[in-house]
């Protein structure tokens, strides 16, 4: 039996000098009930927390564990530059052979900037894409989450074409006017806005593949209708990728689905697992950043050292094995499979929706497109799903609104594993 004494007192004395116990507000078990897990080491496939459980991952650090935990080439790299310094605030010759080595993967790129975070690199696109278009509004899509600068955290107003309204205190007004609020996979949503806001649109932000509402993968012919609306009215089309890039194929999503964007955003998979982020562009776009344009934008730990070989390590490794991808693709189905025929003969209501290495389960008969459908899960049964599957040693999200990540780590015995244990909860 599992048991969380350690983990327990740790939350406890967490809560004390940390706003809500955690550093991130999903850690907090909230939306599920309970107390986080706190957790002391993880290898390949597997964590282990402070009480000595062993779970299988499918939260991977929220996507950036593609190889598996403590990867070794990842590890030994990192040692090395550690005793070799940690920080300079200075470039070094680790920051262009990753720039270099991201522009070969992606193809339609020519300049990459390192930044810190997921959050900061779709701040910074967003900022880059008003500077160069000199329009002010941008369009994102209910469901979607691309970090929590002000211009994000924006919920819908009245109508379809009604300015947005935070939907967090700190954000202004004066903030939310300027974000627009689209449809998921509904074109006509985005028509209506731009149509509404003639001239006045810099860019269209999206997850080409959302991850924070579950996993819902673009419909056919959306995200080429942004695509096309976007050369049609001289408007952006950014990609966040910072869930996609590198894990759906090694140009990330805009290789698998073939639909180019303007501008990128990376993280995750990109630092190997450190704190990076990253933005990319054609040359005439992001030669609009300082210091040769007038777009400001800098990071006093950006390019980091020890973040950068994590990154080299992990985006060299990719870049060579020309099975991974497919590996992941079958485990993924092979995953889906197993879960359907379990849940079908449980009769338990539900819709799985996956691509390539990015799973979830929505407790719905309806199929989840957009955010409202993603609502009409039944939470409840995901609590109930959640807990049960964590006393069996799978870790899952802590919430019905994320996606799960598989690694490579991850064996097939893991796989049927999980799927007995989908099987045991109801």
């Amino acid at each position: 039996m599992i048991t969380y004494t350690r983990s327990s007192a740790l939350f406890t004395a967490a809560q004390k000098v940390i706003p809500g116990g955690v550093n991130s507000p999903v850690r907090a078990f909230k939306s599920v009930g309970g107390n986080p897990i706190f957790f002391k080491k993880a290898k390949g496939a597997y964590l282990i927390d402070e009480d000595g459980n062993t779970y299988i991952d499918y939260i991977n650090s929220w996507g950036p564990m593609i190889l598996g935990h403590a990867y070794p080439k990842v590890v030994e790299v990192i040692k090395k530059q550690a005793e070799l310094g940690t920080s300079f605030g200075a470039p070094t010759a680790i920051e262009t052979e990753i720039a270099e080595l991201a522009v070969k993967m992606v193809g339609n790129i020519d300049l990459i900037r390192f930044v810190n975070s997921g959050t900061e690199a779709c701040m910074s696109a967003v900022r880059l894409a008003r500077g160069f278009t000199q329009k002010d509004k941008i369009i994102k899509f209910a469901g979607c989450y691309h970090g929590h600068s002000d211009s994000f955290l924006i919920q819908a107003g009245s109508g379809a074409v009604t300015f947005g309204a935070p939907n967090s205190p700190g954000v202004t007004q004066g903030t939310a006017k300027d974000t627009l609020l689209a449809k998921y996979n509904d074109l006509d949503s985005v028509q209506q806005l731009v149509d509404a806001n003639q001239g006045e649109i810099a860019a269209i932000i999206i997850e080409p593949v959302a991850g924070n509402m579950g996993c819902v993968p673009p419909q056919a012919g959306f995200l080429e209708g942004l695509r096309k609306l976007c050369d049609t009215h001289r408007v952006l089309l950014i990609f966040d990728e910072v869930m996609t890039g590198f894990r759906l194929a090694k140009g990330g999503a805009q290789e698998l689905l073939k639909v180019r964007a303007d501008i990128v955003t990376y993280g995750k998979v990109i630092g190997g697992g450190l704190p990076v982020g990253a933005f990319a562009a054609r040359s005439e776009i992001m030669e609009y950043l300082s210091p040769i344009g007038p777009v400001y934008q800098a990071g006093t730990l950006s390019g980091n050292p020890i973040a950068m070989v994590a990154g080299l390590a992990m985006l060299q490794t990719l870049d060579a094995d020309v099975g991974l991808y497919m590996r992941l693709e079958e485990k993924g189905a092979y995953l889906a499979k197993g879960m359907t025929e379990t849940l079908n003969r449980k009769g338990v209501a539900h819709t799985i929706n996956r691509v390539g290495s990015m799973i979830s389960v929505h407790f719905s008969e309806t199929a989840v497109t957009d955010f409202d459908t993603a609502a009409l899960g039944n939470n409840d049964i995901f609590k109930k799903f959640f807990h049960s599957m964590l006393a069996q040693g799978i870790y899952l999200a802590p919430s019905a609104f994320e996606t799960w990540f598989l690694t490579d780590a991850l064996t097939y015995e893991d796989i049927d594993r999980t799927v007995e244990a989908v099987g045991k909860g109801f």
